[in-house]
């Protein structure tokens, strides 16, 4: 029987994570705290024994250095990695590289609330979780989980929009219980799936 495992993490504190910024496609790398998380993140998936066959990651340096930290960890630099902009993170549009402060002086602290957390209301030029959620899907359902089920060992390193939609589906959530899902900063959450591509068993390591 084969393990089908699929592990998601999310990329450790950016730089602009630090500075309470909107960051979205934008492309800071990790802040020292985010390169220790990184780090972190490998360890504990030593420690479970883990190993891989492929990793996937988004096109943004903070998903990608956080998985090349990850792996490095566990002994498996040069793994064979996929990168595709459907897994990079919801765009703010308009929001990216504001103060988060600021956008509240700017639109008020209700708009930005509703940009922030709900589900189909967009920031001006930018993506509500559903539009980000209907191109992370497609992705994972065509590139990702085929190879889960058939038994690869399958490391996604992403961002809390873009891992949410994966999540979404893997716990049948409605778009109002995603919202509410709140996923830590390089703290792997470990699934193995059923042949059906349901989750047989979930482990969150988030200390």
């Amino acid at each position: 029987m084969s393990d089908r495992l699929l592990v998601l993490v999310r990329h450790g504190q950016s730089d602009w994570n630090l500075k309470n910024l909107f960051t979205g496609w934008k492309d800071p790398d990790l802040s020292e705290l985010g390169v220790s998380e990184a780090k972190e993140a490998g360890r504990k998936l030593k420690a479970q024994g883990l190993t891989f066959d492929v990793a996937f990651t988004s096109v943004l340096k903070r998903a990608q250095r956080t998985l090349d930290l990850a792996l490095a960890e566990i002994g498996q630099t040069g793994l064979a990695t996929k990168c595709d902009l459907a897994l990079n993170e919801r765009d703010y549009g308009d929001l990216s590289g504001l103060n988060k402060d600021d956008a509240r002086k700017k639109w008020g602290e209700e708009q930005v609330l509703i940009w922030r957390r709900s589900y189909d209301v967009p920031p001006p030029g930018g993506e509500s979780l559903k539009d980000t959620l209907a191109r992370a899907l497609p992705y994972y359902v065509q590139e990702i989980l085929p190879g889960v089920l058939r038994g690869e060992r399958t490391l996604v390193a992403a961002h809390g929009n873009s891992l949410r939609a994966l999540i979404m589906v893997l716990e049948k959530l409605s778009p109002e219980q995603i919202l509410k899902r709140e996923l830590a900063t390089g703290a792997p959450v470990i699934y193995r799936l059923n042949a059906d591509s349901t989750v047989a068993s979930k482990l969150d390591l988030a200390a």
